[in-house]
């Protein structure tokens, strides 16, 4: 299975090749690059959702600080 692994690593024929990823005839517009990037998008997520995730995640770490400070005896519950 690791028989020939240093003459493996050495092997560089992949890396000596340039790619060329956008051809003359299809690169890009930088129109549509534009309009990819003022779509207000992260992670496909509009703006309502992000701020529903942010306090969702908000609302978990409050939890998890509060119940980690109630199991270390730093506060006690009246």
């Amino acid at each position: 299975m690791f028989d020939g692994l240093r003459n493996d690593a050495s092997d560089t024929s992949g890396f000596d090749e340039q790619v060329e990823y956008f051809p003359e005839d299809k690169s890009p517009s930088s129109a549509s690059r534009r309009k990819r990037k003022s779509s207000g998008k992260i992670l496909g997520m509009n703006a309502q959702q992000r701020f529903i995730i942010s306090v969702m995640l908000m609302i978990a770490m409050c939890t998890m600080g509060a119940m980690c400070m109630f199991v270390f005896g730093k506060f006690v519950l009246p």
